[in-house]
């Protein structure tokens, strides 16, 4: 069977100038199809003639996919908002059915819209959504002169994007949320964050950000090298210029999985996926763990997934390979490192710190039987002394790094 002949699910995109804007190779896939589903906005646009099964949304939404896969073979047709593939069912249903199943006909999408409204060059914007997600994700990406389109989960987002853009002292950042881009209900509402008081409109809009910080605020990268005064911590964490060290060479990339072992207050392990990778941190002391979930959602990384637990025995509680592992403590303890070795996907990196001598003597150890670099890392830093200043030095730490082969 050819992958074109595969295809049973097809998913059309509609925008809110509805089905007379269809292309009529979509509109062939809607008139042909055994089975609709949509949202009754969706399906109450289909004729009552129309002989196919319907179908709607069901809570939670693997309910509908089991409905979809029970019906596999037959002509399916989805009835999606706009771009299916852009934070939209295309890509869940993807995932679900592979992609020789699919047929996607997407109509542009509120973000193609909300740039064509603005004259915002598409590929300098950040895209997000909050539908279905904690409004912190916002948080990771602040940065002066960004810009930011936000799909919305309801008509109170806006005035919740506000607020947290002042709280974070952005209170200066232009607003704008479009409802209903590209149909007759469309609505442009224009503000600053600071002081929104506009009432809730439409559930369905998109809101546009221009990022202006005031005086005083946080001025946060996502290149690794946050502050340490950016974490909430108890001093047990990997300090500022060691960490960029350390995630250099864990080398973060989109999309790639960390376990953060012995994660303190999760410092490597937000950064991490502030540069765009997931992360698992694990530590076993109660009192760390509501330190790091305290900064993962002040610093926009809600979703760090967190295992309260001694390593290397939390090991067990995680499903897959990783891309990379952190060894920021413990790595003395016996079988700490061999056992995250084995755990590592070919081709990961794992990265081991350490300031005692115990610990520094294990490293060489591993250094010796598996090769790998081995490193001194010291720092100064400058502070008061007296009316004058000196150099004060933080303890020196070595660090192994070691490539597993593909």
């Amino acid at each position: 069977m050819t992958a074109k002949s595969a295809a049973w699910l097809s998913i059309i995109g509609i925008g809110e100038d509805g089905l007379d804007a269809v292309a009529p190779a979509g509109r062939a896939l809607i008139e042909g199809a055994e089975v609709l589903l949509g949202g009754d906005r969706h399906l109450a646009m289909i004729p009552a003639s129309h002989k196919a099964e319907r179908l709607t949304w069901r809570t939670p939404l693997s309910d509908t996919v089991a409905d979809l896969a029970a019906r596999k073979g037959r002509a399916v047709c989805v009835l999606a908002t706009g771009d299916p593939m852009s934070y939209g069912i295309g890509v869940t249903l993807g995932r679900a059915f592979g992609r020789d199943a699919l047929t996607v006909l997407p109509a542009p999408g509120a973000f193609s819209l909300a740039a064509a409204h603005l004259g915002w060059p598409l590929e300098e914007v950040t895209r997000l959504t909050l539908h279905g997600r904690p409004l912190s994700l916002l948080s990771a990406h602040l940065e002066p002169g960004a810009r930011l389109f936000i799909l919305s989960e309801n008509a109170e987002t806006p005035a919740q994007v506000a607020g947290l853009l002042t709280a974070e002292g952005y209170g200066a950042s232009s607003v704008v949320v479009l409802e209903h881009l590209g149909g007759p209900k469309q609505r442009v509402i224009e503000g600053v964050a600071r002081g929104w008081d506009i009432p809730a409109g439409a559930d369905l809009n998109t809101i546009a950000v221009l990022l202006q910080p005031e005086p005083g605020a946080a001025i946060l990268s996502k290149v690794p090298g946050l502050p340490d005064e950016a974490f909430h911590h108890d001093g047990q964490m990997t300090k500022r210029e060691v960490r960029a060290a350390t995630l250099a060479k864990l080398m973060p990339r989109r999309g790639a999985m960390l376990w953060d072992v012995g994660a303190g207050c999760g410092s490597v392990a937000i950064e991490w996926m502030r540069a765009g990778g997931k992360a698992v941190a694990i530590e076993r002391d109660k009192t760390r763990c509501r330190l790091i979930a305290r900064n993962a959602a002040s610093l926009g990384t809600p979703h760090l997934d967190l295992i309260e637990g001694p390593a290397p025995e939390a090991y067990g509680e995680i499903k897959g390979a990783p891309d990379a592992i952190f060894l920021g403590g413990g790595v003395s303890k016996s079988s700490m490192a061999e056992i995250a070795w084995e755990r590592l996907a070919p081709g990961g990196m794992l990265v081991a710190n350490a300031v005692t001598m115990e610990s520094e003597t294990r490293l060489a150890g591993l250094f010796a039987d598996w090769g790998g670099d081995l490193t001194r890392i010291a720092v100064s830093r400058l502070e008061p002394v007296g009316p004058y200043h000196g150099w004060r030095p933080l303890m020196p730490v070595t660090q192994y790094s070691i490539r597993k082969p593909l």
